[in-house]
């Protein structure tokens, strides 16, 4: 019997880089965890399942890329091709969150934490994106 953890693995879609990090519904917190590598979007499915074996969410949240005026773009439809996978693979439950500039968010938040040092990649900046995306969708959620 599956049961409520509270638990949400989150995705910041992106052609190369996948972010990800895991949320905790009770807290309204989340985890970066380290992103996965995609090749035009399609990730390692073997790496996603053991992380989803490892946490055992409950759901999926995928950010959703729009334009800035809400309407669709082509990383959109690609998100949404990417949450749907995940669902038919894994059989979770996804949910999306509108990511207008969590991206951007994320590369002030780790400029003032370290201001010297710009590699963003290697401080994963796709998993803290991942991060304010859960923080976003859990707020919404009251």
């Amino acid at each position: 019997m599956k049961h409520n953890t509270g638990l949400w693995l989150t995705f910041d879609f992106g052609l190369s880089w996948i972010g990800a990090a895991i949320g905790q519904q009770l807290t309204c917190t989340a985890t970066p965890l380290p992103p996965f590598r995609a090749k035009d979007g399609k990730p390692d499915w073997d790496a996603i399942l053991k992380v989803i074996n490892e946490w055992q969410p409950e759901g999926v949240l995928v950010g959703k890329p729009l334009n800035m005026d809400g309407s669709d773009c082509e990383m959109t439809l690609r998100a949404v091709k990417f949450g749907n996978r995940l669902h038919g693979r894994f059989g979770l439950p996804v949910e999306w969150y509108d990511e207008r500039l969590t991206s951007f968010e994320a590369q002030g938040l780790l400029m003032n934490n370290n201001r010297k040092d710009r590699n963003f990649k290697q401080r994963n900046i796709d998993s803290v994106s991942a991060v304010l995306i859960f923080e976003g969708w859990v707020e919404n959620q009251v």
